[in-house]
C-alpha cells in the first residue's frame, strides 16, 4: 500500500484479526481471541495488543511479525505490536467460529470455564471431534503443540488433540 492513504483503525483491526495462527493456520488470530486493543497510542502510532495463549508461547514472534506486515500493508509501517499479559488470555476468548474450526480440523475445543479457579477436565467431558461421543479419556499430556494434550475416544478409538483450557 505504499504511497496510499493509511487505512482506518477499524479496517486495520479486521485485517489483523484475519491473520492465521502459525501453529493452527486454519484458525485466525481474531477467532483465537489473542488480539486485544487496536488503537492509536499516545504518539498517534497504531498499537496492536497481542495476548499470548501462555507465557513462552513459541509462536509469539511469528504472530507479531505477521501483524507487523499487516500494519505496513495497511499504511502504518510505524505501527507496533505490544504483548500484554493482563488481562490474561483465556480459552473463553475463542469465538464460536474458532471453536467450530478447531472441531472441523479434529481438535477438541476447550470447554467453557466455570468461573474462577482451575479448569478441571473430567473424564467424558470433552466430546470427540470425529464421532461426538463423550466417552473420551486422557491419553497424553503432550500434544502436537505446547497448548494441546491428547485424548482418546473409546467410542471410535481415535486419538485427537485437545486445546488445553487456560
Amino acid at each position: 500500500m505504499s504511497g496510499a492513504t493509511a487505512l482506518a483503525v477499524a479496517e486495520v483491526r479486521t485485517r489483523v484479526e484475519a491473520v492465521p495462527d502459525p501453529e493452527l493456520p486454519f484458525l485466525a488470530l481474531g477467532d483465537l481471541g489473542v488480539i486485544g486493543s487496536v488503537a492509536p497510542g499516545g504518539d498517534g502510532r497504531i498499537e496492536v495488543e497481542l495476548m499470548p495463549t501462555y507465557v513462552g508461547c513459541p509462536a509469539l514472534a511469528a504472530m507479531a511479525a505477521a501483524i507487523q506486515d499487516v500494519l505496513a500493508d495497511c499504511g502504518h509501517p510505524d505501527g507496533r505490536v505490544r504483548q500484554v499479559l493482563s488481562p490474561a488470555w483465556s480459552t473463553d476468548r475463542i469465538t464460536a467460529a474458532g471453536r467450530a474450526a478447531l472441531a472441523a480440523h479434529g481438535i477438541a475445543p476447550p470447554m467453557p470455564a466455570r468461573g474462577d479457579g482451575p479448569v478441571l477436565v473430567q473424564l467424558g467431558e470433552v466430546p470427540c471431534p470425529h464421532c461426538g461421543s463423550r466417552a473420551t479419556r486422557p491419553h497424553s499430556a503432550f500434544g502436537p503443540s505446547r497448548c494441546q494434550s491428547m485424548l482418546r475416544c473409546t467410542g471410535c478409538d481415535e486419538l485427537f488433540p485437545h486445546l488445553t483450557a487456560l
